[in-house]
């Protein structure tokens, strides 16, 4: 869950969801919607889906596995979660480069080298935990991206780019992509307690506002707003509408059922618009 995601946004999420599923034959046996309501508003619902996948293999193994490459071989596991898995719960020698990690040795090297090879030279294998997560603390509340407080850094002496007074031209960053700009039209149409919602084009496995269809009559106009997704940013107009018929894929849902099924961020923003207008 802190892939991507801030610490204070997780909490209740984490909470909830060890709540829900306090073992790994909880989750397994979790039908996806299910997964993906108790998910949403972390985004990146690909994590979700693979936790699920790595519950099931652990469940099929009858036991977690303990070794770096069984760790690594779980759905969704990388080499950076592998390592600190494997470091801080088995005290396996093996350096944990996240993001803070490799700021941390970037400067330390003044950009030159490898920074695994450089954190797996380094390592103190006798205590692969602690080394972890001092390094993983030192980047966050120290080395600091735009403002590193290298007056307190506890290796100053030992940095390269201190030295130099390079620290804040490192690492180099990434160029960014484009950002996309797109317009959509979302509709909010209601019959008898029920709301029609469309199978999300932009969130596998949500459901989301239906756009306009044949058939559909549109109405007033009840708001608009923006949502970013990565680098594309919406730009969504949400109107009232009636329809006696709509497409197959689409799905009458009690209202009352709203807080139960995977809804997409946009949706419950386009529902909020339309409470506002009442």
């Amino acid at each position: 869950m802190l892939q991507q995601t801030r610490v204070a946004a997780v909490i209740p999420y984490y909470e909830r969801f060890l709540k829900e599923f306090p073992n790994p034959e909880a989750l397994a046996d979790a039908p996806e919607e299910h997964l993906l309501t108790l998910w949403s508003g972390l985004g990146y619902y690909s994590r979700a889906r693979n936790l699920q996948k790595a519950a099931r293999q652990i469940v099929a193994d009858g036991t977690f596995p303990v070794t770096y490459e069984e760790i690594r071989s779980l759905a969704g596991v990388g080499e950076y979660t592998a390592a600190a898995v494997a470091s801080i719960a088995f005290q396996l020698p093996h350096a944990a480069v996240d993001g803070n990690v490799r700021r941390v040795i970037a400067r330390l090297t003044n950009g030159k080298g490898d920074a695994r090879e450089t954190a797996d030279l380094l390592l103190d294998r006798k205590n692969p935990s602690r080394w972890n997560q001092a390094m993983m603390e030192l980047g966050a509340v120290v080395c600091r991206p735009r403002d590193p407080l290298c007056d307190q850094c506890p290796i100053a002496a030992d940095c390269e780019a201190f030295r130099r007074g390079t620290q804040r031209d490192l690492p180099g960053r990434r160029a960014k992509p484009e950002t996309i700009y797109i317009q959509r039209d979302l509709l909010v149409i209601r019959r008898e307690g029920k709301i029609l919602l469309a199978p999300s084009s932009r969130v596998q496995g949500f459901w989301d506002l239906p756009e306009p269809f044949p058939g559909a009559r549109i109405g007033a106009k009840l708001g608009e707003f923006r949502h970013v997704i990565t680098h594309h940013s919406y730009r969504f107009q949400v109107s009232e509408a009636i329809a006696k018929k709509a497409p197959v894929a689409l799905r009458w849902f009690d209202e009352k059922e709203i807080g139960e099924i995977p809804l997409s961020t946009a949706a419950k923003k386009g529902l909020r618009c339309s409470i506002h207008h009442e």
